[in-house]
This record gives structure tokens, sequence and C-alpha cells, in this order.
């Protein structure tokens, strides 16, 4: 679909709501949790998401021993993908690498002393990496922004490195040593070099930010698409479901390969507008018009959901096959393991 589609009309370009210093959902399908809400989760929800011993874990889960050379050189045709662990992965086409929400550290926390402890180590380690032209961040949680690995990316990369961060986020970059920092509100672009002609682009999402006591939403969210003169890319983040995916999928698609959030989800009654489930992300695959998707954002780290630790994969499979969808449509992946898709 060519872009900017006469569908479109100026109000479906959704900004966010920015008032008293901080930033808002502007959608209905927007809720925060109350108090009661949240005692209720902490303590009386059941919980199904128990994770098992290393052994087993191996056996589920296990980690792929890659071959990082095969970023070496940008695929002729297609997009290359490889599945770091939760929301991070490593992504290569039209003669660009970059990285999505990276997060190399044991744990997600302010602290590496406590705090969600991956149980699914990182296929690779930032010196293994190969070169990276760029980094895009959805949000500030520790989950999507890990100081260490900045730090460490800093360290490997030094300023020829671009980060494209949402609103609010790029002091907070600078502070951590970024340099070449690029920040975005929604429907904002940038054109990563003329040589390249790819361009990135902060679309909405529906989620919140907040990393100390009182800095709550003080820094905007977004997902991304990067779109490049053959393919196309979507980063959904983190977010709950709302209407906008359509209006993105309009304007951007359709998405050569998407990664898509699938854990995090249960229950429903209180995660439900902040994260969304395995049938929700297939709904934003389609709503985007996403040739092929990548289930990501489960199986790495316990971040409190109650689902049991490879539902979200089952569900997947379950939900494509209700829908009479092809199963290679939308897929989930073992960590280090390395497709291209959109081959011509």
């Amino acid at each position: 679909m060519a872009e900017g589609s006469s569908k479109l009309k100026e109000e479906d370009f959704v900004k966010p709501l920015f008032q008293n210093g901080k930033y808002q959902n502007p959608w209905k399908t927007w809720q925060r949790p109350s108090f009661g809400q949240m005692f209720k989760f902490l303590f009386f929800s059941q919980n199904e998401g128990s994770i098992p011993d290393q052994r087993e874990l191996d056996r589920t889960l296990p980690v792929v021993k890659t071959d990082l050379s095969r970023f070496a050189t940008s695929p002729v045709s297609g997009v290359r993908h490889m599945w770091i662990g939760h929301a991070s992965s490593l992504v290569q086409f039209d003669g660009v690498t970059f990285l999505t929400d990276p997060i190399f550290s044991d744990r997600c926390s302010p602290t590496q002393w406590v705090g969600p402890k991956r149980y699914r180590p990182p296929p690779c380690t930032i010196d293994d990496l190969p070169h990276i032209d760029c980094v895009v961040i959805s949000h500030n949680h520790f989950d999507h922004l890990d100081y260490g690995t900045v730090q460490g990316l800093v360290k490997r990369f030094g300023d020829r490195l671009r980060w494209y961060v949402p609103m609010g986020l790029k002091e907070w970059m600078l502070q951590s040593g970024c340099v070449n920092v690029v920040e975005l509100s929604w429907w904002e672009e940038d054109v990563l070099s003329p040589q390249s002609g790819v361009r990135f682009v902060c679309t909405p999402a529906q989620h919140w930010c907040k990393r100390g006591a009182f800095d709550d939403n003080k820094v905007l969210w977004c997902s991304w698409c990067v779109i490049g003169p053959t393919h196309r890319f979507y980063f959904a983040g983190d977010t709950g479901y709302c209407h906008v995916f359509k209006k993105i999928g309009e304007r951007y698609g359709p998405f050569t390969l998407a990664t898509i959030p699938i854990g995090a989800y249960a229950p429903r009654w209180f995660l439900s507008y902040q994260h969304i489930d395995p049938k929700e992300a297939i709904n934003i695959h389609t709503d985007i018009k996403s040739r092929k998707s990548i289930g990501v954002h489960w199986g790495t780290f316990p971040l409190g959901s109650k689902e049991f630790y490879l539902e979200p994969r089952q569900m997947i499979k379950d939900e494509l096959k209700v829908r009479g969808m092809d199963p290679l449509e939308f897929i989930t992946v073992q960590h280090g393991e390395i497709i291209i898709t959109g081959e011509t």
C-alpha cells in the first residue's frame, strides 16, 4: 500500500496527551489500575507462572548457539532477524543493522543485586555483536531500557551509534553516555542517512512509563516502524490493544516482518490495558498488515504475570488454527535463532 493512504485524515494521527508534565494515553481503551486491583493482583490472583529448573528449561526453551558472522553483510533480499530474548532483537535489512530494546544484563532492575532475573541467557554478548547502526527504544521500563546494556553498547560502538527514543528520554540517554540521540514523538520520523534512505518512524502504543518513585509518565512510550527502500519492519514495543494499529497499518503497511509482544498478560482483568495477549497480538499482526510476525516479550524474565511460561507460544499456535491462518504467518523462535523472511 502506498504511503499516506487517502483514507486517512489528519485526526487519525492521534497525538499523546501531555498535561502537567506527564504523558497520557488518548484512548478510551486505557485504564490505570487502581490500588485495589494492584492489591488483588499481588495477593489473591491465581498464579500459573512458576519457572521450572534449568534442565527443563534447556529442553523447552533451548538457547541456540548462534553464528553472528551471518550479519557481516546485509541480505540482498529479505529481513534477517535474531531473537536475543524478551523484547530484544537484532534486525538487518536494506543495508542497516539495529537493535530493539536491548537488554543483556542478568536482571531487569535498578540494581543487579535484586529484581527479576532472567531464566534464559542471551545467546551472545555485546562484544559478540556485529556492527550496529542504531538502537530503537520503545519506553523506559527496566525490562526495555537497561542502564548496563546502554553503557556496554556505548563502550563498544561509541558516538557513531544512533539511538532512537520517544519524547522525554533524550536527557537520560545523554546522561548515560550516549551522544547521537534522536528523540521523536508519535508520527515523527528521521532518516538514518541519505545513503541508506531508511526511515525510523515513532508510532503510537498504549502503555505507560516509570523508572523512579516520582517520574510517572514523564517519558513517552511508542512503537517503531523502520521503512527501507525495499522492506519494512515493525516493532510494537509494549502495549495494550487499541484501534491505532489499524491506522499504522494503513499509513505504513504492509510490513515484511513485525515483532509483537505475546507474554506477561494474565490475569486479563488487571493487565489487558497495558499488555496484549497472544490473541490480540494476532489482531495487531492483521491490523498493521504484517506478512510475517514473531512473538517476543516472553520466555526470558519472570515479570510477575500469572500465565504458564510456555502458554504464549501454545496460544499463538492454537489461535492461528482457530482462525484458519497459515501457522507460519505468526511464529515464535528460539533464543539466538536467525531467520530471513521476505526474500524475493
